[in-house]
C-alpha cells in the first residue's frame, strides 16, 4: 500500500497507526468553505491499471478511506498494490457533548478530504482485471460519495 509522502503532507514524525491525519498544521482550525466545481488535479490514473473515480462531491473521513482500503486489500489477498491518492487534511471542529452554545468555536474533532467529481480515490495495480474490479466494487459502498470504475 502506498501512502502520500509524509514530507509533502507536512508530517515530519513517523505515521501514526491510528488513521490518516496530518501530524502538524500551521493553523489548527479552518473555515467551512464551499465544495464547488470539478476536480482540477488527480483526475488521471498514475500508478495502477484500474481506479475508483468519484462522481459526486462530498467529504471523505480517514475512517471511511481506511475501510475502503481494507476491503480492497482483503479482497485481493494482499497481492498487487493499492494506492490511496487522497489525504484527509481539512480539520472539522466540534463542541463537546452537553456544552452550551457560544464561547467560541470547538476543537478539531477529525480530518476529512473534500472530494470533487472526477477525482481518483484509489488505484489498484499488479493483479488481473477481474480481481481488481471486484476489489474496487467492494470499496464503493464504504464511501459516502457516488463512485465508478475507471481504467487506463
Amino acid at each position: 500500500m502506498r501512502l502520500p509522502n509524509t514530507a509533502a503532507a507536512g508530517c515530519t514524525e513517523p505515521r501514526r497507526s491510528v488513521m490518516l491525519q496530518p501530524c502538524k498544521r500551521k493553523y489548527r482550525k479552518e473555515h467551512k468553505g464551499r465544495n464547488r466545481g470539478l476536480a482540477r488535479s488527480g483526475s488521471s490514473i498514475v500508478h495502477g491499471a484500474l481506479a475508483l473515480r468519484a462522481l459526486s462531491r462530498g467529504r471523505l473521513s480517514s475512517s471511511q478511506l481506511e475501510a475502503g482500503r481494507r476491503a480492497i486489500s482483503h479482497s485481493m489477498r494482499r497481492a498487487g498494490a493499492v494506492t490511496i491518492l487522497v489525504f484527509p487534511d481539512k480539520p472539522i471542529s466540534r463542541k463537546p457533548a452537553e456544552v452550551r452554545m457560544g464561547n467560541g468555536k470547538g476543537n478539531p474533532d477529525h480530518y476529512v478530504f473534500e472530494v470533487r467529481p472526477g477525482r481518483i480515490i484509489y488505484e489498484v495495480g499488479g493483479v488481473d482485471d477481474h480481481m481488481a474490479r471486484s476489489a474496487l466494487r467492494l470499496a464503493m459502498p464504504k464511501l459516502p460519495v457516488k463512485t465508478a470504475l475507471a481504467w487506463r
